[in-house]
């Protein structure tokens, strides 16, 4: 492999004008405000429409316009990955040399555990034993003030592993995750980071894919991070994991194509791949928010990285297998999303992503984002009329988009047959409805309620 050389490259009162114009405009501050602006402004426009004669007419455009830009992400040609690097667990005849081992990018694997006695064991025995030259990667455990057996169990393991470095957080801790990872990679010597979760299932040859994607010398100077690809361990338990599946199937489908029509790739937290250098363009991890995968994504774009995914091999994780269990968790994913909006409107305004990263986040903001926020209006306004939603185009094509998503990339992670890619697919299309609710509900709620940042953890089996 060539020389791994990195390129160049809380809420506030209102108490006068001045203080609404510092809510507004600054930072982080005054989320609460401006979720509420946006909510209002979408439901005005919504009625707006529905009270003019072509306000039908308005709503086919557009649905018009942003099909041109879902067809140019169906069509689009996932990226070549380069070939992985060679395996380094070769017989004693074939030992690595000095010179070719400094050629091996070095990877800090990074995990942020609170309360995993079930699973951490069993990930890091696998994160130990995977196929890179063990003097080219080391593993940092923090413990985030766990309360089980988690701190004796990693005290433990460090006694028998050197390469294992154990941080205990205590009480006093800020910052969450972010705060935890924030602790330990300056004190790392990564050319590249990795995020994993403690419930990961890890492939042994995962770094060997991941790493070229890296390599400047082969066109990947531009690439601030890789996220890999994440599917379902547990995915026979019930209806839930099982839509799981099928919502990671469709996320991965859109990352790949969005990214081939030069659109925005997304960080997922699991098996999250980090430049060096471009982390610490960005500051670290950003302590306020409750979704440092997706804030970090703004950011690297914003300082114009590239995100990049790998669809083979993937990193398994834990469904969550419970109704409640997945409303927590998809409510907290849904608020970091759009909070993310939030705060870097400025910047997204000013156009500094570049048109084509714009107009791909734009267009995945209507569907994600949007048309949940304004179904209840358009959906209660239109019977009140007895006429049609003013967005029902927009719902049908983000259905279909979905359900193609889906269906295609279950045909081709599982080699399964046309009927059981179908069935899966029509069983995850009823699953995906819950993310109306979880929109529409999350709009409202921060658009009244402040938030309080905290890590709200998954409770993990040891599946």
């Amino acid at each position: 492999m060539s020389d791994f050389a990195e390129p160049d490259v809380s809420e506030l009162d209102l108490e006068s004008d001045l203080a609404f114009e510092v809510e507004l405009f600054k930072g982080y501050a005054g989320r609460r405000l401006k979720a509420a602006i946006a909510l209002v402004t979408l439901w005005v426009i919504t009625a707006l429409l529905h009270s003019v004669a072509w306000g039908h007419g308005l709503g086919l455009l557009f649905a018009g316009l942003l099909s041109i830009q879902a067809l140019r992400v169906m069509f689009a040609k996932p990226l070549a990955v380069p070939q992985q690097l060679p395996s380094s667990q070769t017989d004693d005849s074939v030992q690595l040399t000095a010179q070719e081992l400094s050629e091996w990018p070095y990877v800090s694997l990074l995990v942020a555990a609170k309360n995993e006695e079930r699973v951490i064991g069993k990930l890091i025995e696998s994160l130990l034993h995977i196929d890179y030259p063990a003097a080219r990667y080391d593993l940092w455990i923090i413990d985030d003030y766990s309360t089980d057996q988690t701190p004796q169990i990693l005290d433990d393991l460090a006694r028998r592993y050197p390469r294992l470095q154990v941080v205990h957080r205590g009480p006093e801790a800020v910052g969450g995750k972010s705060g935890a990872l924030n602790l330990v990679w300056p004190k790392t010597q990564a050319d590249i980071l990795a995020v994993f979760d403690a419930d990961a299932h890890v492939p042994g040859d995962l770094l060997r894919h991941v790493v070229p994607l890296f390599d400047p010398a082969l066109g990947y100077a531009k690439v601030g991070a890789v996220q890999v690809r994440k599917a379902i361990a547990n995915v026979r338990t019930n209806f839930w994991t099982r839509g799981q599946k099928a919502e990671m199937a469709l996320d991965s489908y859109m990352q790949e194509r969005r990214i081939a029509v030069g659109g925005i790739g997304e960080l997922r937290g699991n098996g999250q791949f980090v430049r060096r250098s471009a982390l610490a363009q960005c500051g670290g991890w950003n302590e306020e928010t409750i979704t440092d995968d997706l804030d970090l994504t703004i950011q690297l774009h914003l300082q114009q990285w590239d995100i990049g995914l790998l669809f083979t091999p993937a990193v398994e994780e834990e469904g969550v297998t419970s109704a409640l269990s997945l409303w927590h968790q998809r409510n907290r994913w849904a608020e970091g999303g759009f909070q993310r909006y939030l705060d870097y409107w400025r910047q997204l305004a000013q156009n500094r992503l570049g048109w084509r990263k714009s107009i791909d986040m734009a267009s995945f903001w209507v569907i994600q984002y949007m048309m949940p926020a304004v179904a209840l209006p358009d959906v209660a306004i239109a019977l009140a009329r007895h006429r049609l939603p003013i967005f029902g185009p927009v719902t049908a094509l983000t259905v279909a988009m979905s359900g193609i998503g889906m269906f295609t990339t279950l045909r081709r992670a599982e080699q399964t047959s046309i009927f059981s890619a179908a069935i899966q697919t029509v069983r995850g299309t009823l699953y995906m409805l819950h993310w109306v609710l979880v929109i529409a509900t999350m709009a409202m709620r921060i658009s009244v309620r402040p938030k309080r940042l905290k890590w709200v953890k998954t409770i993990h089996g040891d599946s």
